[in-house]
């Protein structure tokens, strides 16, 4: 019965104590929240989302013996489908992929990250910006040798 009694003090003598012992600090998390503003072009436009499909051809300086791998930047009056954001132009400016986008309107320009790399390589980091002037409506193309080359990424400093 001693023993029960010591330990049944101890306990309530701890929990005592345990309340006063501060708790371990904890490390601040940082979030980012990504928000799209394109979900509310149609609404603030009073414009309809469309279907636009962009095809790209020809050829130009940045292109090296591996071929070149366009990502589409989103921008208003366009934001593009998740499947069809990326491209690989081959040296010889045959376009694999698909370049679809809705938008509220035919853009006139539209931006790529961009890198040198082969058809089947792996996603990886992208060498900085490339604009490119717009023809046509809602199969547009784009004359790859009419963009222009914009600042790389280690430029944004």
């Amino acid at each position: 019965m001693k023993k029960i009694l010591t330990l049944f003090l101890s306990c309530v003598c701890f929990s005592a104590f345990a309340d006063t012992i501060p708790p371990a600090p904890v490390p601040p998390v940082t979030r980012v929240s990504l928000f799209s503003t394109s979900t509310d072009w149609a609404a603030v436009t009073g414009l309809p989302w469309q279907q636009y499909h962009g095809e790209i051809s020809g050829t130009s300086k940045l292109f090296v013996k591996e071929g070149l791998v366009l990502y589409y930047l989103d921008s208003f009056p366009c934001y593009g489908e998740a499947d069809s954001v990326r491209v690989w132009l081959s040296p010889n400016g045959k376009m694999t992929g698909h370049l679809r986008l809705v938008c509220v309107h035919k853009p006139d320009t539209i931006s790529f990250a961009w890198r040198n790399a082969t058809e089947d390589a792996l996603d990886a980091r992208t060498t900085g910006v490339l604009t490119c002037p717009t023809t046509g409506d809602r199969h547009f193309k784009i004359d790859i040798s009419k963009c222009i080359r914009g600042k790389n990424w280690t430029e944004y400093r």
